[in-house]
């Protein structure tokens, strides 16, 4: 099994975490998302990472690798048993996708004025999410999740972001300061980002 992956991407991050929290043996390749090798064109169509080879198996797009990982290596499991409980995990993961990894986005990509309006609605959403984070341990759940891996990369990002979160804010850094210390977390880090925060 190989994954092809950007060492600063949030989206290999993720998936990079979901490896570490099932101890999968991979080889990690890493490679520059915006020069990317032939052999990954060759087995991503859209030309992204992260992208997973898998014997005669090509995966792209994170959720569903990470699902895949999931699925194929059961234990421990990272989404709920029951279909209420997955569809809202999933739910969950769809709603960081479209709104903090596309405010993310625009931040780290987009003109001056366009990173500033995002900068604060991210900032906010997090502040208003901030029950949540603190009703469980970890996000929405009382076990850890492939919620967490996507939403951990996204606060591991502030300090890069430039978003420092206030007082109102404190159960947020509370969860940050959990799962930052879960070893899953640790060990998905590459050095690249390990750089993205001083403070450790």
């Amino acid at each position: 099994m190989t994954l092809f992956s950007d060492p600063l991407c949030p989206y290999c991050h993720r998936v990079r975490m979901v490896l570490a929290e099932k101890g999968i043996a991979v080889d990690v390749v890493d490679v520059d998302a915006q020069s990317l090798p032939v052999e990954v064109l060759d087995f991503n169509p859209y030309g992204t990472v992260p992208t997973l080879v898998d014997r005669d198996l090509r995966l792209f797009e994170s959720r569903i690798i990470m699902e895949y990982l999931d699925e194929r290596f059961p234990h421990p499991p990272l989404l709920p048993v029951d279909p209420v409980s997955r569809a809202n995990a999933r739910l969950f993961m769809y709603r960081v996708d479209r709104d903090w990894y596309d405010m993310m986005g625009r931040i780290f990509k987009g003109v001056e004025a366009e990173q500033i309006k995002a900068r604060k609605e991210l900032r906010d959403s997090l502040i208003a999410m901030a029950p949540v984070f603190a009703a469980h341990p970890f996000f929405m759940s009382d076990e850890f999740s492939l919620v967490d891996c996507c939403v951990a990369p996204v606060l591991w990002r502030l300090p890069a972001l430039r978003i420092e979160l206030p007082d109102q804010a404190k159960a947020v850094r509370n969860y940050m300061t959990r799962i930052f210390a879960w070893e899953a977390f640790r060990s998905s880090l590459t050095e690249a980002e390990r750089e993205l925060v001083t403070d450790l």
